[in-house]
């Protein structure tokens, strides 16, 4: 099978590169990403001599460009790509809609045109808003949207786009939402590598406000194995939830289990100023997916954050050079809040 990978360069892009060349070796698969600042060729450096991978630099919003990619045999379309940083939509709302927006859309046109090509894609449980500390209640595939951050507004819109490109043209597409992901090759600008390669770094861990936000958080090669699941037995029409975990975590608990995993203190915490809309609380029920499919996380959360830490104290080189580019980002987006 020949399948185009949108945002291959990315975190999660990468991994499922990774995964499904494990599981699948004879097919071949072509990446196509724009090389933006979430993207990273180095976690794919190890493909350079695989016959079976293609990298194409470029812009999912480049109608000429997707259609000349589909016309060359692909069979399976897989969309990654997406702006996905919160504090970055809040920064410029404008290019997620240009991206998640505009681009999914782009794809999904020519994926109609050349034949009716199978779609999955990727979305986020930040779609359906937040919940409330005080509750066991969890995000189902049945829960109505209410996106709080022009990130999770631009994704349900994409989300949209994919059904209605379902309900109005019969293209077989599929969609899941998943949690909240962490493991190797992830931006160190976001929450769970920053705060690792911080106190690597001889820093302290930034948390924003009361630090009792919880979040669901999915071992990034279970989401693979998840996605893999749905391409291969999903309904088509159909949305799944992927999530990770059985109890809530805390973002305050998470920093507190990085602290003793790197045999570091409290001391080492850092509270600061809570960013604009930030949602309380986000939970998975990932039944649908286990009933259905029969799939399930391999890893605890524990396990999950011990790998993770590891691959980071491993891999300096990888996360270097980001690290220096996400804290000036960081710097410059205070410099903006504090005015």
């Amino acid at each position: 099978m020949k399948i185009l990978v949108t945002g291959g360069c990315g975190f999660i892009g990468s991994n499922f590169i990774h995964y499904w060349f494990s599981r699948h070796p004879s097919d071949i698969i072509v990446n196509l990403d724009k090389l933006t600042y979430a993207a990273n060729p180095e976690s794919l450096r190890d493909l350079d001599n695989n016959p079976q991978y293609q990298f194409i630099k470029g812009d999912i919003c480049d109608e000429a460009l997707v259609d000349k990619i589909l016309s060359d045999g692909i069979e399976l379309i897989i969309h990654f790509a997406a702006e996905s940083h919160v504090d970055r939509s809040i920064d410029d709302p404008l290019l997620f809609v240009k991206t998640n927006v505009l681009g999914t859309y782009t794809l999904l046109n020519s994926a109609k045109k050349h034949g009716d090509l199978r779609f999955h894609h990727v979305s986020t449980d930040e779609v359906f808003g937040a919940l409330p500390l005080d509750t066991d209640e969890k995000f189902t595939e049945d829960t109505h949207y209410d996106p709080r951050s022009p990130y999770s507004a631009s994704k349900a819109s994409s989300d949209h786009f994919v059904r209605s490109f379902f309900h109005t043209f019969n293209l077989p597409v599929t969609l899941s939402n998943c949690s909240n992901n962490y493991g190797a090759f992830q931006s160190p600008e976001k929450f769970i590598p920053r705060m690792i390669t911080n106190l690597m770094d001889g820093k302290k861990i930034p948390v924003y406000g009361d630090g009792l936000y919880v979040r669901d958080w999915l071992f990034v090669e279970d989401h693979c194995s998840a996605i893999e699941a749905i391409i291969l037995k999903g309904k088509i029409g159909d949305s799944y939830n992927i999530g990770g975990l059985v109890k809530d975590y805390s973002n305050l608990e998470v920093a507190k289990t990085i602290l003793s995993i790197m045999g570091k203190t409290e001391s080492d915490l850092e509270f600061v100023a809570d960013r604009p809309g930030h949602d309380r609380r986000y939970a998975v029920s990932w039944e649908k997916i286990h009933r259905e499919l029969n799939w399930s996380p391999s890893l605890s959360f524990e396990e999950g954050i011990k790998k993770t830490v590891a691959w980071y104290q491993e891999n300096e080189a990888w996360w270097r050079e980001a690290k220096t580019e996400a804290e000036a980002f960081y710097q410059r987006l205070n410099a903006t809040r504090s005015k």
